[in-house]
């Protein structure tokens, strides 16, 4: 029965029905705590009779309230009423997509913008591991404003299996919700792979989305017949009509769009909703409508020829007139650059001051500690402001800097500092709050923004003290808007991994994904008018380019170059900060027999991973350009014979017996393979929630221990059979390993790892409570165990000499047992991981520089 006006569910009090279907009943409700209007859906009552079934309904509930995303409806709230379980939304108006198919088909233009909002939804919620397995017209909203919002993310897979296909086949309904495999979905958008109740991933959402395209251009489902036994079939075997057969002025370039979507083998389809959108969002700016709409009749055929005699006109007066002012548009339409740093090593943060033409930066000169300069627009000279080592993090309107003192690398190439705050003009730094990463002045220059660690976890707050966001990733460049009213931030999913989204939150905690699918992203800024962000990042290779996003999340190139940028900051009159960096990763080692250290480096961004216990075999990943999409797994001899390559996926261990490497899976973020070192196929062995970041394997050969975590759930480390079964969690959340690699004793009873309160343990394999190792200090890094597990082996991060030390786990005593000092310092920022053979007599490490320098930029548009 439908629940009348004035029935209260919890704090929710409902105003009048919206609608109902076999999902439920849709009402508006006022949210009387907060005092606004929502949409609450009300499910059957049956869907809490079983309490599986109800838990997985919360867990998808608390799913779609994490994607906030413009075109994914936002998620309030979950509950019980009277053994109906409902969520509580946004309320939108508008009509759903169905709804405006029942007036006809979509012009083309129109049927591009919403198809390519669409796609960035999906996007954003395949980015975060989540499918929709019902994507139809039904679950498509259209707001009065033109903002296309997706509906019921989760719920398609909220149902238990209780049909199968042959008793679909008997039905004459085309559009029976079906489930197989527990996947859920509508008969006329399923795709081939749900219909066989295979595995299915992102690729299924993308077949179902070019149904609903092809529906929005012809008003006609692609596979519709006249039963659902039909429908099923023709999904299965059929190619759908041409579209151009029924609406002629539907251009080709949109039909093969179509097509590549509809593909009955999810390999030949498009692999990524990004793709999609940024095809879309091409075609719709080719040349305006007459570029989609090209059926082209004889009439508009010699109206074209009068149009081209009279582009060529006046082509040929802009050509005159190109003469006598090309010089001075050209000047005034290239960026120009005014390089502000002359020596060799490493920019770290660079701001405008109040007057914007002050600049403060920071830098590691010459192999030397990091400081803060400041230089003048015009100058090429540079004063230290005397504050010892230190780093800017951000100067505010008011002429005061916010500094990091006795900073620190830590795991997620973030520095971790103690925040401090100086007046420009020189004094002694007031310190304010440990464990900080990144901060950003408010306008008003009253108050800060900071990025912290807090058990293990970075948090963005503000003011301080107030939380708005937490991850198990972490967080960087976070951006006040001018107007204070957002922050904008990149969110790294991945400790260790500089792939990440361009966030929005207000000051009550909303998030919204503006921008997703970067492989590198780092530098970001708002424009002077507070209408986008601008970000240098990538989504292939290591090369970043400066792109500006609206806050509807519609994205445009600024400026690419040949060279890596990146940018510092935006100020009010337009002008901007980009450094130059040339990035390299190095490896360098002490091999079995050698003299000295040899550069055991392959392309441009080699990272070694594993090192054999004879000290003869480096596995290693290359991250750079060198390797292609994402990362690329080698194994060579530290004689230095050249490298083979492993394939697309990171190197994460070599086997104890030398013959097998655990590896990443290309395409299937945290996913573990076994890959052979010389013939023979890799073999997937994880397919879970879990995303790891580094694996090493147990002594047996039948086990690894991983780090990595859940959706939403801090990081932990895991052991698992190779044979199969599930992964046992042997930490609490909130723990790192090394870096790139996770230590093992010799016998496979310890991994080795920094808890959440910054300590260092050893963690029992067989789940026991962890050990802590009292001898370290905050800020080691595990790099191994010696052959009889006497010694831990530990390094530290910071400025050269690098120091090695030796914990005895036995006397709980330290001593300092090597330094590393490479030849050349300058732009060193980093050494590590260290890998070391169970003898010590043999090592490789890490080693990565960037040499950079600032330019103030003019003419950026």
């Amino acid at each position: 029965m439908p629940l009348a006006a004035g029935t209260k569910l919890d704090h929710y009090e409902v105003i009048s029905m919206l609608g109902m279907g076999g999902m439920g009943e849709v009402y508006r409700a006022r949210d009387t705590r907060l005092r606004r209007e929502v949409a609450i859906k009300v499910l059957p009552a049956q869907f809490s009779i079983d309490p599986d079934r109800l838990r997985r309904f919360e867990e998808e509930a608390c799913t779609a309230a994490g994607l906030n995303h413009p075109n994914i409806l936002a998620v309030h709230d979950v509950g019980i009423y009277e053994r109906s379980p409902y969520f509580v939304s946004e309320l939108l108006e508008g009509k759903t997509l169905r709804e405006h198919l029942r007036d006809g088909p979509l012009s083309p233009s129109k049927a591009i913008d919403c198809a390519r909002q669409i796609a960035m939804g999906l996007a954003a919620a395949h980015q975060r591991g989540i499918l929709h397995c019902d994507l139809k017209p039904e679950n498509v909203y259209i707001t009065n404003e033109g903002l296309v919002r997706i509906l019921d993310f989760g719920l398609a897979k909220l149902i238990c299996p209780e049909t199968d296909i042959q008793a679909l086949t008997q039905s004459s309904a085309p559009t029976l919700p079906i489930s197989s495999g527990g996947i859920w979905g509508t008969v006329d958008y399923m795709s081939p792979e749900q219909l066989r109740g295979l595995p299915v991933d992102q690729r299924s959402d993308i077949f179902s989305f070019g149904a609903v395209l092809y529906e929005m251009l012809c008003d006609r489902r692609p596979f519709q017949r006249a039963s659902t036994a039909d429908t099923i079939s023709a999904i299965l075997k059929e190619d759908p009509p041409e579209l151009s057969g029924r609406q002629p002025q539907i251009a080709p370039a949109l039909e093969r769009i179509v097509r590549h979507c509809l593909e009955k083998n999810p390999a030949e389809r498009f692999q990524s909703a990004r793709d999609i959108a940024f095809d879309l969002a091409a075609l719709a700016n080719v040349s305006g409508r007459d570029a989609i709409e090209t059926g082209v009749s004889q009439t508009r055929t010699s109206s074209h020829l009068l149009l081209f005699s009279a582009a060529l006109i006046l082509a040929l007066f802009a050509a005159a007139l190109g003469v006598l002012l090309g010089k001075e548009l050209w000047r005034a339409n290239t960026p120009q650059y005014y390089r502000l740093t002359f020596r060799r090593g490493d920019i770290g943060n660079a701001r405008f001051a109040a007057d914007e033409d002050t600049i403060v930066y920071s830098a590691l000169w010459d192999g030397g500690a990091i400081e803060v300069f400041s230089t003048r627009a015009g100058a090429v000279e540079s004063r230290t402001l005397d504050l010892g080592s230190s780093d800017v993090l951000a100067v505010s309107h008011s002429g005061e800097i916010a500094v990091g003192l006795r900073s620190r690398q830590s795991g997620n190439f973030n520095r971790i500092c103690t925040l401090a705050r100086v007046p420009l003009a020189g004094g002694v730094p007031r310190e304010m709050l440990e464990g900080v990463e990144w901060a950003d002045w408010a306008p008003d220059g009253n108050s800060l923004a900071v990025v912290r660690t807090v058990r293990g976890r970075d948090r963005l707050e503000f003011p301080i003290g107030k939380a708005l966001y937490e991850t198990s990733g972490w967080i960087s460049n976070p951006r006040i808007s001018p107007k204070a009213n957002l922050i904008a931030f990149i969110d790294h999913p991945a400790q260790g991994q500089h792939a990440g989204s361009v966030e929005l939150v207000d000051g009550v905690g909303r998030r919204r994904t503006l921008s997703l699918g970067w492989t590198r992203a780092e530098g970001l800024g708002w424009s002077p008018d507070g209408k986008e962000v601008w970000i240098t990042a990538t989504r292939t290779g290591s090369t970043d380019a400066l792109y500006a996003v609206n806050l509807s999340g519609q994205e445009r190139l600024i400026i690419r170059a040949p060279i890596n940028l990146t940018l510092h900051d935006v100020g009010r009159n337009g002008r901007v900060l980009l450094s130059r960096d040339e990035a390299r990763v190095s490896i360098y080692g002490f091999a079995p027999g050698a003299t000295k250290e040899r550069d055991l480096s392959w392309l441009d961004s080699s990272i070694p991973t594993d090192l054999s216990p004879d000290g003869k075999t480096l596995l290693f990943t290359e991250s750079g350009e060198g390797a292609g999409p994402g990362y690329a797994g080698y194994v060579r001899q530290t004689n230095g014979s050249p490298a083979i390559r492993l394939g697309q996926g990171a190197a994460l261990a070599l086997s104890p017996d030398g013959s097998l490497a655990l590896t990443s899976v290309p395409n299937a973020p945290g996913q573990v393979a076994v890959t052979p070192l010389k013939t023979g196929q890799w073999k997937q062995i994880t397919d879970d929630r879990i995303v790891r970041v580094w694996a090493n394997w147990l002594p047996d050969g039948k086990r690894f221990v991983s780090l990595g975590s859940e959706l939403g759930r801090g990081l932990r480390l895991y052991v698992q059979d190779l044979a199969g079964g599930n992964p046992q969690p042997i930490s609490p959340e909130g723990v790192v390993g090394g870096t790139y690699s996770i230590p093992v004793s010799r016998d496979g009873r310890f991994a080795a790892g920094i808890g959440a309160d910054q300590k260092l343990y050893l963690y029992p394999t067989s789940g026991a409570s962890p050990i802590s190792v009292s001898s370290a200090q905050p800020g080691d890094i595990p790099a191994a165990l010696s052959a009889d597990d006497r010694w831990l082996y530990i390094y530290r991060r910071g400025e050269p000499p690098f120091k090695i030390y030796r914990l005895n786990l036995q006397t709980n005593t330290r001593s300092e047992w090597k330094q590393l000092v490479p030849s050349d310092p300058a732009g060193l920022y980093l050494v590590g991981p260290i890998l070391l053979t169970p003898d010590g007599n043999n090592y490789v490490y890490g080693c990565a520089r960037i040499i950079s320098a600032l330019y103030l930029v003019e003419g950026l548009r």
